[in-house]
Parts: C-alpha cells; sequence; structure tokens
C-alpha cells in the first residue's frame, strides 16, 4: 500500500474564535439551529467569549452579513443558520439559491470555513424535525463541521 498524508480534522480545538450569524426569519426554527449550535460549541471548549453571534433579517442578509464578520471580527470559522420553508412561490428558489451561492463565495474569496447551516424544506414539519426533532439538530452538526474545519485547516497551516 502507498503511503500518503492523510490530513483529518476532528472535534479538539483550543483557543477557536466561532461566529455565528442567524436569521430571525422563521425564529422557532433558527432559534433550535442556534441553541443547538452554542451547546455543542461550548461542550467541544468553546469559551462563550469566543463566540460571537449575530442576528439577521432573513437567509438572504446572511451572505453579506457573513462576509463583514469575517473581515471585522477575523473568526476560525463561521456557521450560518437559518431556515427557508419551500410556500407557493418561487421566491424559495431565489432566497436559498442566492444565500447558497453568497455563502460559498464569502468561504472561497476569504478562505474561512462557512458552514452552512441554513435548512432548506419543503414544510415546517420538516424543519422542526431538523431543528432538534426526529432528524436531530442540524445547528449542533454545523458546530461539530466548523470545529472540525478549524481543526483541518491549522494542520494544513502547518504541513
Amino acid at each position: 500500500m502507498a503511503k500518503f498524508d492523510l490530513q483529518e480534522g476532528n472535534y479538539t480545538v483550543t483557543g477557536a474564535r466561532v461566529g455565528i450569524v442567524a436569521a430571525r426569519f422563521n425564529q422557532q426554527i433558527s432559534d433550535r439551529l442556534l441553541a443547538g449550535a452554542m451547546e455543542t460549541l461550548e461542550e467541544n471548549g468553546v469559551k462563550e467569549q469566543d463566540i460571537t453571534v449575530v442576528r439577521v433579517p432573513g437567509a438572504f442578509e446572511i451572505p453579506l452579513t457573513t462576509h463583514r464578520l469575517a473581515t471585522t471580527r477575523r473568526p476560525d470559522a463561521i456557521i450560518t443558520l437559518g431556515a427557508v420553508i419551500r410556500g407557493e412561490t418561487p421566491h424559495f428558489d431565489y432566497v436559498a439559491g442566492e444565500c447558497a451561492r453568497g455563502i460559498t463565495r464569502v468561504a472561497l474569496d476569504l478562505n474561512l470555513p462557512v458552514i452552512f447551516g441554513i435548512l432548506t424544506t419543503d414544510n415546517l414539519d420538516h424543519a422542526l424535525a431538523r431543528a432538534g426533532g426526529t432528524a436531530g439538530n442540524k445547528g449542533s452538526q454545523a458546530a461539530l463541521a466548523a470545529l472540525e474545519m478549524i481543526v483541518l485547516f491549522r494542520q494544513l497551516s502547518q504541513s
């Protein structure tokens, strides 16, 4: 078997600064996602004073705010949280698509782990299931992804 250099993150991180940008629209969902993310970060050693939470009106405002947070506070990773629930108009497609595109652009332009914790669901029941219900808490999962990416980026910086 060939030898290769395997780089892989884990959740063991010290001194991490994490930003969270969370939408207020569909607040009953985003509040649950935020609680899951905060709990997971703190359980894994991120100090409360090293977490910056910014609330924005809706998912469409998340990418710009993520960019501003990244350039002013310089966190090690940013978690984006919210819920875009399909309705009867094409509004869902525009908001969800532009939100995803904007978040990706921030991550690539700034070389920063930006975790997509935006739920894009067909209905409220699906969103509730993913915000601490039967499908777990995607905010918590986003926090774990952020921690893993912080560790991985630190490893890659040392390589």
